[in-house]
């Protein structure tokens, strides 16, 4: 029986997201010879941690399903054991990392990882607090139900159960590293209000996210395809194609990985979206196999962000993704240049090599970057409103923004050396009870 991490991190009220996630984990173990560890991991506040844990006692009781519902002060707890007897040398530095105090995509994710490693779980599959599942005649679209087809056995057993086959022949005997889809419904990054005032400029803000040198014409493809997932085609029937996975196909609300996210973490930046899709790359430029299907989960937006405070907070992440580019672009360009020697001769992917392109690419002039923040400043007042107003934000940080920018990438690098030893350490930890749980 194959043990699995099913994973949901948290920092909203989402009881329903829970519930539905805890369907797909009873999915996984009624079609599958699968034991599933729901692991969910909640940095919410009393009184929504209190009913997220009534939502948890009502999950009907599986003995394949371990649910394992932690707040922070149990996940600090796991990790500074793992850490300390992990050996760093900055052990203070790391938890930071691996629990910061402002919100984290990539930290959340690499908490699953650890906990995963800890459980004994052979792979970890991710879903998202601001998601559900499609339905077709009354039933939920799980995306499990790939995952579990192919996800870590040879990619020569997965041909057998995708639609068609687009893998080179020399890679067929290597582990299926990645399954994943999309999401249907509103885009991934809450900017369709800046298309709808004024294309241009939302054309202007997202280009920024490719490199500085590409063509007109490829920036504006890049624009045309960011954030849109799979559109709004609804789920009729199952497509899934065995390959090498386009990083733009998949997101990380429907993803599942084996192996390789216990090689390498995703990057810890804080406040900055898009901070958690370092790994989708990876395996594209690793040419590891992976499935792409089409049992995308459908992305909605919560209200907080739309507030005062939660648009000025939404806008930051934004723009410090476009930052974060100036590094990550490098080091996309390199892991792709790298092509075959990123993984070892046992296959696996080199730590070492990925660590070396992020402490290279920290050296970067920090140019481009000013660019983009001029860019931005003159695409926010032309909106308008409280665009304008966020400019003056903006402006007031530029120094900051800069800074935080260089260090995210330092601090990855950092995370990236002090994995492996970490991820090892996990496995000998042991994962604090659940208030509740059976013994």
């Amino acid at each position: 029986m194959r043990r699995i991490c099913l994973t949901l991190p948290t920092n909203r009220p989402c009881a329903a997201t829970i519930t539905a996630v805890a369907g797909e984990a009873a999915y996984a173990v009624q079609h599958f010879d699968a034991e599933v560890h729901l692991l969910i991991l909640d940095s919410c506040a009393e009184p929504a941690y209190a009913e997220h844990a009534e939502t948890v006692g009502r999950i009907p009781h599986d003995p394949r399903i371990v649910v394992h519902h932690l707040d922070e002060a149990r996940q600090r707890d796991f990790l500074r054991r793992a850490i300390d007897r992990s050996g760093a040398v900055k052990p203070d530095l790391l938890l930071d990392l691996m629990l910061p105090a402002g919100l984290s995509y990539g930290a959340c994710t690499n908490r699953a990882f650890l906990l995963a490693a800890a459980l004994g779980c052979e792979s970890v599959h991710r879903r998202d607090s601001d998601s559900r599942y499609q339905v077709v005649d009354g039933e939920p679209v799980y995306p499990v139900h790939h995952e579990l087809l192919s996800l870590g056995g040879p990619a020569v057993d997965a041909a057998r159960h995708v639609t068609e086959t687009a893998l080179a022949a020399d890679r067929m005997n290597r582990p299926v590293a990645m399954v994943g889809s999309s999401f249907v419904g509103e885009l991934s990054v809450d900017i369709g209000e800046i298309r709808r005032i004024n294309p241009g400029v939302y054309h202007d803000m997202v280009g920024l996210w490719a490199p500085m040198e590409w063509s007109p014409e490829r920036k504006r493809q890049l624009v045309d395809e960011s954030f849109r997932g799979a559109g709004t085609d609804t789920f009729t029937a199952d497509h899934s194609t065995l390959t090498v996975v386009d990083p733009m196909r998949v997101d990380m609300c429907n993803i599942a990985f084996y192996g390789v996210h216990e090689h390498v973490p995703l990057p810890p930046a804080t406040d900055t979206i898009g901070s958690d899709y370092l790994l989708i790359h990876l395996v594209h430029d690793a040419a590891l196999p992976g499935v792409l299907h089409n049992r995308n989960i459908v992305n909605f937006y919560t209200g907080e962000r739309r507030t005062g405070s939660g648009f000025t907070a939404y806008q930051l992440r934004f723009v410090k993704f476009l930052l974060s580019m100036l590094y990550f672009n490098f080091v996309y360009d390199h892991m792709a240049r790298a092509g075959a020697e990123l993984l070892d001769a046992q296959g696996q992917v080199r730590a070492s090599l990925v660590a070396r392109l992020a402490r290279q690419s920290a050296g970067l002039d920090c140019s481009e970057n000013v660019h983009r923040l001029d860019v931005l400043d003159t695409a926010y007042r032309r909106l308008g409103g409280r665009y304008a107003e966020f400019a003056d934000v903006l402006r007031s940080r530029r120094a900051r923004l800069l800074d935080e920018a260089r260090g995210d990438i330092e601090d990855f690098a950092l995370l990236t050396e002090s994995w492996e030893p970490l991820v090892g350490a996990a496995r000998r930890s042991h994962v604090p009870r659940t208030p509740g749980q059976r013994p």
